[in-house]
């Protein structure tokens, strides 16, 4: 069994020379979004749900994206509506939120 019931992992990487990269488009504000949300839901914890930083996950053109293991889950967002909607639809009761999908 994992440890965690779902490792989030955002990305935050800020590139440099004006490449698109997650940090241009709200990244920072979303992880610590949805940070504290899991922790007011008491969500977080062993066996329950951890939010970490990512450095570059590769998918630049898709961003702001963060990836939800076990499952191996893609999502771009836009705002805090988007974040609170991955975590009440995916994190809390398990289904994916197809519309967010990468």
């Amino acid at each position: 069994m994992s440890h965690f019931q779902y490792h989030v992992f955002f990305c935050l990487n800020q590139r440099e020379g004006g490449a698109a990269c997650c940090m241009d488009h709200g990244a920072e504000q979303a992880f610590d979004h949805m940070k504290s949300r899991v922790k007011k839901l008491n969500l977080n914890g062993a066996g329950k749900v951890r939010i970490n930083r990512a450095g570059c996950l590769d998918r630049c053109n898709d961003g702001p994206v963060m990836v939800v293991y076990p499952q191996a889950v893609w999502y771009t967002f836009v705002d805090n509506d988007d974040i609170d909607e991955i975590v009440d639809s995916h994190l809390v009761n398990g289904k994916v939120v197809e519309r967010l999908l990468v």
